[in-house]
């Protein structure tokens, strides 16, 4: 064993025997003595350290083990020293315990003795008392809410639905406290029926906001949800309510019409569909309850709009409102954010689905009453008020209202085809009963100022009437929920102002308001006392507008030289006129008929052009004439008309197979001639005035659809246009052609052409001397012509001529004149080139008076007698030549050249060959 190993520390058992060796307490003393100061220097005192480093280098067994026994001894000496020191301490503190327990016996049973008993017994008094007065705070408690239900009835009747439910909480709460009380039980269950009848109340007090919307209330509505929790289920009841509340409104309004025209208390109406029940609306009753109808719609509508801008402001209002000002009101647990998405949400897609529900109730009113017979003031009330709740749709969820608009386009098409069809036969009955005189108006008369076309002058919404567009010069017109928040209702204008407009018919005929006139026609009104409803030539039915009253001849001569310049027309005109106005008015509010309507307007000219020309214009001597009257895109204008608009059966007259009766229905019967105008009558240069009223009126007619064009295009769809300007390049320009044949009868009258011709056969033209004097018959031609335009004055006293008319007949008057010299001078058996200078002298006599009396240049057909005359001098190639180019001549006229002219200095063979050339010419003509 090492030096290392032996030096160790004693075991216990060594501990042990050396404890029990008998020891003397002078030695133990000695031995503790002996230990040195440093192992009582700290307890952190490593000794086994410190005793190895005391070692010496060199080890010695027996010194070591010297040394271990000693520091043996010494650690013998310390137990034994402390276990009798630990022995006789725990002996003294046990005789001290002893003696404080008995001491605190003894006091503590004094002190029960004189103090504890009593002084408990006051606690315990106290402590009885404290549980009774809870028990009675208890007590008073549940009295009071036993008698929550008196409170709750009074909270209801004064809605203050967010203090029931709050007080009904409360309870609930305080009741939980008391639940180990019998009587708790049964009041629990009381105030749970109490509950479930807020809630019932509550879901009719949110019906009510559906009709007419109270800030006031929705509020406390909405903050009682909110108590119960329910926001999101109060939402899907409102949308509920709102869909009811539509369907409940529109019934209600057409039952209580139904049952007004009804007249009796049959209840069978009640239990009837709605969409029966509006078959039963009668024609008088249509536009007022159609009016109701959409009033309370707007009710409803406006409430939702109402609601969700209380939403938008009362979510805005919780964003910017402080954390501690929220808990001011605190109602619950606020709104999660899911929540108020879920409500959003729920708002936003009831737009769509109640405009939806709109539409449909107002498509089956629309659908249950035939339209087609109503007048069509009335008609375009009913456009007007569907456009203005179209408007509304638009305003109210970005709608098109595609269902309104069908439903709406399906009457107008309907309605318009037989007002249409009236109108056209009115049309005919005019025409058939018009003397073609004039309609007395002043001179800058425009059809603006009818009150049919006032709608062109104003910037109008899609929704809202012409006659009803409010004048206003704001850039920015306000929303009709905007405008109408605070109170009104968007259709309660519909009606109010049908007085207006029919007072407007008077203001703005363009000529009755005019005081000038009225001084100007003063001094001839011989019947001032007469009603003026007696005076008038007529009074539409349809519209109740009444014509102007044509005036006498004799009056219209006195008028003044202002007046004299005015538009001519007639009251047909006018009546054209305002029908093209209310067309365009109801294709203006409804813009899917627009192509239905342009056709229909297209109709109303077509019709008066083929009047005009068949009362005026028709002759069969156009052909032989070979002035070319009627041009090309006239005569097939005309024929087209023919085809397609005029009903040539119903007047007897079988030109072509025979129409169906389905075509037959969309014809007109070909119009007569009133017997009234007598063309027939030199004096009056064979109705000249009327053929100048309706001619000129007609032209009128064109220069006011030109100026209606733009708008026409506007409003034609992109794919129809075609047909429009068709219109206007193939008809409405064609207008003023009917000039030239109809004013061709006048002057192939008003001048003896045959005369003149008589008178030219008695000449003789083969004279060998050079005459200085002209001959008879061109002064009785002067003197038709100075007849021919003194009388031409007469008829302008009547009726004002417009230059272009003047200068047609002028032109169609020395036409015929010329083409009577030529035909004249195809007559001439025999001339000599004395004979040619005298026609020349009589022709150049002819064009010096006639400059005097016609302001026309040039004179027409000049070259057409001088060329005739000159050919005289032709040798036989230029004759042949000239054959060909001079196609105007007739057959006869070139024959007589070739015989009376050449016929004397070229031979027979020569003479057969112009006479062929003559006849190849003609021969393509038969």
């Amino acid at each position: 064993m090492s030096p290392v190993e032996s030096f160790r520390t004693p075991s216990k058992e060594e501990l042990r025997e050396l404890r029990e060796q008998p020891t003397d307490p002078q030695v133990e003393q000695e031995i503790i003595d002996s230990i040195e100061e440093v192992y009582f220097s700290s307890d952190s005192f490593d000794t086994v350290q410190y005793e190895l480093e005391k070692l010496p280098p060199d080890l010695n067994l027996l010194e070591l083990e010297e040394y271990r026994d000693k520091l043996k001894r010494q650690q013998a000496a310390v137990s034994t020293t402390c276990r009798e020191v630990f022995k006789r301490y725990i002996t003294s503190l046990s005789q001290r315990l002893h003696k404080c327990f008995n001491s605190a016996f003894r006091q503590l049973r004094s002190a029960k003795e004189g103090f504890t008993e009593a002084s408990l017994g006051l606690l315990a008094n106290q402590r009885r008392r404290q549980l009774l007065t809870g028990l009675l705070k208890s007590l008073r408690t549940i009295k009071t809410l036993q008698r929550t239900d008196v409170r709750l009835s009074e909270m209801l009747e004064e809605e203050d639905y967010p203090g029931a439910i709050q007080l009904c909480l409360e309870c609930q709460k305080a009741a939980s406290t008391f639940k180990h009380y019998n009587c708790i039980s049964e009041l629990n269950s009381k105030l749970q029926d109490t509950l479930e009848q807020i809630e019932e109340q509550l879901d009719v007090a949110l019906s009510k906001t559906c009709k007419h919307f109270d800030v006031s209330h929705y509020t406390k509505v909405q903050l009682a949800y909110k108590l119960l929790g329910k926001t999101q289920t109060a939402m899907d009841q409102l949308h509920m309510h709102f869909t009811q509340a539509i369907h409940n409104t529109v019934f209600q309004v057409v039952l209580g019409y139904v049952e007004l025209c009804a007249g009796n208390a049959d209840t069978k109406f009640q239990k009837m569909p709605y969409k029966d029940l509006c078959t039963h609306i009668t024609t008088d009753s249509y536009i007022p309850c159609l009016t109701d109808l959409c009033k309370a719609l707007w009710e409803v509508m406006l409430s939702y709009h109402l609601t969700m801008q209380w939403h938008d402001e009362h979510y805005k209002e919780e964003e910017t409102t402080p954390g501690a000002e929220k808990g001011k009101n605190e109602i619950g647990s606020d709104e999660s954010t899911v929540g108020r998405s879920y409500v959003k949400k729920k708002l936003e897609h009831g737009l769509t689905r109640i405009w939806q529900e709109v539409q449909l109730k107002v498509k089956a009113y629309l659908l249950g009453t035939d339209v087609s017979n109503f007048k069509y003031d009335d008609f375009i009330v009913v456009l007007d008020v569907i456009s203005r709740l179209m408007q509304v749709g638009e305003e109210f969820c970005g709608s098109k209202s595609e269902l309104l608009q069908e439903s709406i386009k399906r009457q107008s098409v309907n309605y318009f085809k037989n007002y249409h069809r009236t109108r056209l036969e009115e049309l005919r009955m005019f025409l058939e009963n018009e003397t073609w005189e004039l309609c007395p108006v002043k001179s800058n008369f425009s059809i603006a100022q009818l009150h049919e076309f006032r709608f062109m002058g104003q910037c109008r919404s899609p929704s809202v009437s012409p006659s009803r567009q409010p004048e206003s010069t704001e850039p920015v017109e306000l929303c009709l929920f905007e405008q109408y928040l605070q109170g009104g209702n968007p259709f309660e204008m519909q009606i109010d102002n049908k007085e207006e407009e029919t007072e407007d018919v008077l203001a703005s005929n363009g000529y009755e308001s005019d005081e000038l006139e009225k001084s100007v026609y003063q001094d001839y009104d011989s019947d001032s006392d007469v009603p003026e409803e007696l005076k008038q030539d007529y009074v539409d039915e349809q519209t109740g507008d009444g014509p102007v009253k044509s005036v006498s001849r004799e009056t219209l001569r006195s008028r003044k030289r202002s007046d004299y310049n005015a538009p001519i027309l007639t009251n047909t005109t006018l009546n054209v006129i305002r029908l093209v106005g209310k067309y365009m008015q109801m294709m203006n509010i409804l813009k899917p008929i627009a192509f239905d309507v342009i056709h229909c307007v297209s109709q109303l000219f077509d019709y008066y052009l083929y009047a005009v020309y068949t009362f005026f214009g028709r002759n069969d001597m156009y052909e032989s004439s070979g002035l070319g009257l009627i041009s090309s895109r006239l005569r097939t204008t005309l024929s087209r008309i023919q085809e397609s608009l005029i009903d040539m059966e119903a007047g007897g007259e079988n030109a072509g197979p025979h129409a169906s009766p389905e075509e037959r229905k969309e014809k007109v019967p070909r119009p007569h001639l009133s017997q009234l105008v007598i063309l027939t009558s030199s004096d009056t240069l064979y109705g000249l005035a009327e053929r100048v009223v309706a001619t000129e009126s007609l032209v009128f007619l064109a220069e006011q659809f030109e100026f209606l064009q733009p708008h026409l295009d506007t409003t034609m769809p992109s794919a129809k246009k075609p047909f429009l300007q068709q219109f206007y390049s193939q008809t409405v320009s064609t207008a003023s052609e009917l000039r030239k044949p109809i004013y061709w009868i006048v002057a192939a009258k008003a001048i003896d052409y045959e005369q003149m011709l008589l008178l030219m056969v008695g000449v003789k033209w083969d004279i060998k001397e050079i005459m200085s004097q002209h001959n008879v018959y061109v002064d009785v031609l002067l003197k038709e012509f100075e007849k021919f335009n003194q009388r031409l004055g007469d008829v302008s006293k009547i009726v004002r001529i417009p230059l272009p008319v003047s200068n047609v007949l002028w032109e169609h008057c020395i036409r015929l004149a010329n083409r009577t010299l030529v035909e004249g001078y195809a007559n001439v058996k025999k001339c000599s080139n004395e004979g040619r200078a005298l026609m020349q002298l009589d022709f150049q006599q002819f064009l010096m008076k006639l400059e005097k009396l016609t302001d026309l240049r040039p004179i027409p057909d000049k070259e057409f007698v001088e060329t005739y005359i000159k050919v005289y001098y032709l040798t036989e190639n230029d004759m042949e030549q000239f054959i060909k180019n001079h196609r105007e001549y007739s057959m006869k006229q070139l024959t007589n050249l070739v015989n009376v002219c050449l016929g004397s200095h070229i031979n027979k063979k020569a003479r057969q060959k112009l006479l062929a050339a003559i006849d190849d010419i003609d021969r393509p003509k038969r």
